[in-house]
């Protein structure tokens, strides 16, 4: 299986954190762990759809989705050859850009003809064909002109998630509401209308997202992993990470080759 990863063009990445490409030939169903990672994302399956699992109930996904902000993990499966390019945006682009109410994707993966979104199918229409330099350079034209229209009246939303990002999600609402001088139900209210979760959850999944740059320091024991990421103890960064993975740490693989690390070990433009 192929993964890839693209830098986008500098004057939109405020908007776009990077594209990236999934591709395998071999048409064996291989079932696929997700795991949140705070971001949303546009996905194009230029070859067959996977199926998904999200709410305990297997169905066909489309061929051009829109994934919202996820909080527990989900499941993937190929349906014959994969062949995925995606486009992971800053948490709150999608309503910046598309004017999209983030409540409403909250733990969903949903058609792009759901959203009955006129700029979406102009962004599908140019992706139709192609290979990863065209898709990238058109990808990267379309931001372009769109971010050049558009405007961002609020952008308080922006420093609360800049200040929740740089501090790797340790973090008290409370102190960062009286840091941004706004109020906790202010805050609320803008979460809900561009990331979609509660600010709590948020920077939670932003935390947990970083055990996965800790975790590459081989001679770091689980209790510094668990200090390091802001964990008030070892118990704690257990229950945690079981909440977003199914799974204990001590038995999750993450140096295995799979959709989940692939994204989980990328921060930022920093691809490990």
């Amino acid at each position: 299986m192929l993964f890839n990863h693209i830098i986008p063009d500098n004057d939109i990445k405020e908007y776009i954190e990077y594209y990236w490409i999934i591709e395998n030939d071999d048409p064996a169903v291989h079932r696929q762990k997700i795991i949140p990672d705070g971001y949303p994302e546009i996905i194009i399956h230029y070859r067959d759809p996977y199926r998904i699992n999200i709410n305990n109930k297997w169905e066909v996904q489309s061929r051009y989705l829109v994934a919202g902000q996820i909080k527990k993990h989900f499941y993937l499966e190929n349906t014959a050859a994969s062949g995925v390019f995606g486009i992971k945006l800053r948490p709150p682009a999608l309503t910046h850009l598309f004017d999209i109410q983030m409540d409403r994707l909250a733990d969903k993966v949903v058609s792009i003809d759901e959203l009955n979104e006129e700029k979406l199918h102009t962004l599908i229409s140019r992706l139709q064909a192609g290979g990863k330099e065209e898709r990238t350079i058109a990808c990267n034209e379309y931001f372009r002109q769109l971010v050049a229209a558009s405007h961002r009246p609020e952008k308080l939303i922006d420093e609360a998630i800049d200040s929740i990002l740089a501090c790797k999600g340790v973090i008290e609402i409370n102190k960062l509401c009286k840091t941004l001088f706004t109020t906790q139900r202010q805050l609320q209210r803008l979460f809900k209308k561009y990331i979609g979760i509660p600010p709590k959850i948020y920077a939670r999944i932003i935390r947990f997202n970083y055990i996965f740059q800790l975790i590459k320091h081989d001679q770091l024991t689980w209790t510094q992993v668990a200090l390091d990421a802001g964990y008030y103890d070892q118990a704690h960064f257990i229950r945690n990470f079981k909440s977003f993975t199914g799974e204990d740490p001590s038995r999750y693989f993450f140096d295995e080759k799979n959709i989940a690390n692939f994204f989980l070990k990328t921060t930022g433009n920093r691809f490990l």
